[in-house]
């Protein structure tokens, strides 16, 4: 367990009839960018969720940085951050005023010199003393994730963190994801850009109708495909081409 940032065993949750989640199991190593990929309604949320501690589970068991999420779910919470679908900002405040609130609301001994670093590292320093509201898209979204790395969390959750990005925009995050990775954090990925994942992950789950119902590398996922017919060149599918097989075979048995 030495290396494993985030370890689940059969996580169930229901909202009243309907079972959200119905046995979910994983694991996600430290220093790694985990991928988990389903349509919606899958359940990604609300496992997300429960493991950022938002949500209790019904049953099972969720282990996130060593400390187990119903148990102790304040030693959850120093070691992560999440950042969600629509960027968490303040924009009345500049990007400097949303740093600096950040770093005091987290106790932190010098705010001004913590928001300046992230400023700097996010290429954000000509824009700090501008309000928040004339950020693009990706600065908003760059300036979000600065936000949550503020007390430098280990683990950093990212729920769909593209949504209504351009293609630019886009590209740039990724780049900030990898960079992240690089560095040492896990980072624990949920999105419906297959080639996002494709991209980033190290390893990817697939979540259909609540249960994880393959896992592994983007090559080991390949070799749940079909064989590609052979004519001049063997055309290797994408992993858009692996999903859809994959959820279409579960939802045949």
């Amino acid at each position: 367990m030495q290396n494993i940032a985030i370890q689940v065993d059969d996580l169930k949750k229901s909202y009243k009839k309907l079972d959200v989640l119905k046995g979910v199991n994983l694991t996600v190593e430290q220093g790694s960018i985990f991928a988990l990929l389903g349509s919606n309604g899958a359940g990604k949320t609300t496992l997300v969720k429960i493991l950022t501690t938002l949500l209790n589970q019904d049953r099972g068991t969720a282990i996130v940085n060593g400390f187990d999420v119903a148990s102790q779910p304040a030693h959850v919470r120093q070691s992560l951050s999440l950042t969600g679908q629509f960027a968490a900002v303040d924009e009345m405040l500049t990007g400097r005023e949303n740093l600096i609130m950040v770093a005091r609301l987290r106790h932190l001994t010098h705010p001004r010199q913590v928001a300046d670093e992230l400023l700097t590292r996010f290429g954000l320093t000509e824009a700090a003393n501008r309000r928040a509201s004339t950020y693009s898209g990706g600065m908003r979204r760059r300036l979000d994730i600065a936000m949550s790395l503020v007390g430098k969390p280990q683990i950093l959750f990212l729920d769909e963190p593209t949504t209504g990005l351009d293609p630019e925009a886009r590209i740039e995050m990724w780049k900030v994801v990898k960079e992240l990775a690089d560095g040492g954090m896990t980072v624990f990925l949920t999105t419906q850009y297959l080639d996002e994942a494709e991209q980033l992950a190290d390893r990817i789950a697939i979540l259909h109708e609540g249960k994880i119902i393959a896992s592994g590398t983007l090559m080991e996922l390949k070799k749940l495909f079909p064989p590609a017919e052979k004519k001049y060149v063997e055309k290797q599918p994408t992993l858009e081409e692996i999903f859809l097989a994959i959820i279409g075979k579960k939802e045949e048995q």
